[in-house]
Formats: structure tokens, sequence, C-alpha cells
């Protein structure tokens, strides 16, 4: 692997990547890097890919615009469009973990020719719903089932950001551990908290890291967390309900190149993404595979990168 520095149309980013031949895109999530792809760079230059995994926007060392309605959904696949791009190349396969599969799924639907085949992993594709925004849906939903807080609607509040920096370590080792496979069910998040106490306040303290991440391959996320800060990050979840105005364009239209999802059997992200699974090969009706990972979580690609590796490039080489 090698990290480099990009300079695509309106963004600089920075990448890792690694081996020669068709290219394969790899969009990190929440909070994370492209160097979350580490396990996975390596075995596709080994199957005879040519894997970049970004930085994506507002993250680490690439570019981190100052505006909250700089990171909408269409700035997002723009750039990973600009990417394909500055290597000149016309196509390449695009997949998404956490946030990136939501970008990854939506670049596929907007620009089949340029994405030939998408996997997405931990979050389905979830299709616009006509009626009304989803902030708005998803407080009512909470309120009327008393679920207390959903941890995306916190995301959108004054002063996170503020609280993720006033100990970054410990929020970063909170987020990895209560999301985690591994951790009791009693320890795990279920993504919504009191509404009394922030979400990171509602995670458990873990004593120790996950099996899958040391002290040197957490090294790089603080570093880059206490440089560049949280907002960027958190400016995905504030522009939800501009990009469903955003897309209206794109309503009802299915997903048509190959695709293929992997979700850990203990993601917490599955208590509230179950009918956007179950409905998956509607929208993705070119859907090759939809793997339950056992005994996963939501790291899924860094708790078992051996199994996703050999789907992914599985379903690389079946295209």
């Amino acid at each position: 692997m090698k990290q480099r520095l990009v300079e695509t149309d309106g963004l600089r980013q920075q990448v890792w990547e690694a081996g020669e031949g068709p290219l394969v895109i790899l969009c990190h999530g929440f909070p994370e890097l492209g160097w979350s792809w580490r396990r996975q760079l390596p075995a596709l230059a080994d199957a005879g890919f040519r894997a970049l995994a970004p930085d994506m926007r507002g993250y680490g060392g690439t570019d981190k615009p100052q505006a909250i309605d700089a990171y909408t959904i269409l700035h997002l696949v723009g750039d990973m469009i600009d990417l394909v791009r500055s290597q000149d190349e016309t196509e390449a396969v695009i997949v998404g973990h956490d946030w990136g599969a939501p970008v990854a799924w939506a670049a596929a639907l907007l620009r089949p020719d340029v994405f030939r085949g998408v996997a997405g992993l931990s979050v389905p594709f979830t299709p616009r719903r006509p009626g009304r925004p989803p902030i708005p849906t998803w407080r009512s939903i909470v309120k009327a089932q008393n679920l207390g807080q959903f941890y995306m609607l916190s995301f959108l509040e004054e002063g996170v950001e503020a609280e993720f920096m006033a100990d970054v370590p410990g929020a970063l080792r909170k987020a990895f551990y209560a999301y985690d496979g591994a951790t009791p069910d009693a320890e795990r998040s279920t993504g919504f908290h009191p509404e009394d106490i922030s979400f990171l306040e509602s995670l458990w303290t873990p004593k120790t890291l996950p099996a899958w991440l040391d002290e040197e391959e957490l090294k790089p996320y603080v570093e880059a967390f206490e440089r560049s800060g949280f907002s960027g990050p958190l400016n995905w979840y504030r522009n939800l309900d501009r990009n469903w105005a955003l897309t209206a364009f794109a309503q009802d239209l299915p997903i048509i190149v190959p695709g293929m999802f992997m979700v850990g059997e203990k993601d917490p992200v599955r208590n509230y993404t179950g009918h956007a699974a179950a409905e998956l090969k509607t929208w993705v009706p070119n859907l090759k595979s939809h793997v339950v990972v056992p005994d996963a979580g939501h790291w899924i690609q860094q708790e078992k990168p051996e199994i996703v590796n050999a789907a992914l490039i599985a379903f690389l080489r079946g295209l």
C-alpha cells in the first residue's frame, strides 16, 4: 500500500492505493478513514485489481470545506466520479461501508455508466421515500415508539463536535467497541439512547480495544481526528433532509448494475435498516449476493477481513 494526494476537479483527496488492474474504489464511513480498508487493499491487489481508498470529503488528509451544504450526497458522489477521472479511467466498481455505502449506492444509481458494479457493507440501499424528509419522519417514529433518542438525530445538535474533541482517543474507543460483534450484548449500542444523556455518554467505556484493532492501528485515526476535527464528518448527517430534496429527480429509480450486500449478524445498524435490507432485491434487481456474516458487528471489513475479502473478490471476478 502507498498513500498519496490526488487533485480532482474541486477537491484534493488523500488516498491509499495498491495493485494494478480494473479499478475498485473503497468508501469508508464514520468515524473512519481510508485506513479502514488496510486489510482489503493488499488482498484486492493480489487478486489482480487496483484498489483506491480515499479519505472521504471532510476526513483525514482530504480537503474539508467549511459550509455545511458542501457535504450533500451529490458532492460525495461527484467526488468519486472525479476520483475515477483523475486515474485516467472511465469506469470502476464502487464499494462502501457505513456512510460510504449510501455514497456507493447513490453513485451506482446515478452514474451506472461510470460505476459498473456496487457493493454495500453494513448499510443497505434505502430508496427515497415520498411524503416528507427523513429527519422529521424519524423524530415522529422515535417519539411514537418511545425509543428515547436516535444517534443520527443527536449528531444534528450543537456541541457534538466539542464532545468528541474533548477526548478523541476515548470517543473512538467507545465507538469501535459499541458496534463490535464481540462486544457483549448488554454493552453493545442499539443506536438509540436515553434523551437525558448524549450519545457518547450512553456508550460503554471499554477496558480494551476490540481484537481487530491494536494501539498502532488506532493511532492514525486519533491523529487524523485530533488534527481535522469532526465538523466535516458530522456535516454528512446535517444534509440528510437536503439530500432528500436534491434527489427527487431519482425517485423510484432502481440500481441497474450488479450489486452485493454484506452485513454483520450483530451489527446494530440492523435495528433500523431491516426493512430496507428485506426489500433490497426490489431496488437492486441484479443483486448477486446478500450475505449475513456470523458473529460480525458493524466494522465488518476490519472484524472479518478474510470473509469480506473472499466475497468481494468473488463478486468482482464475476462482473
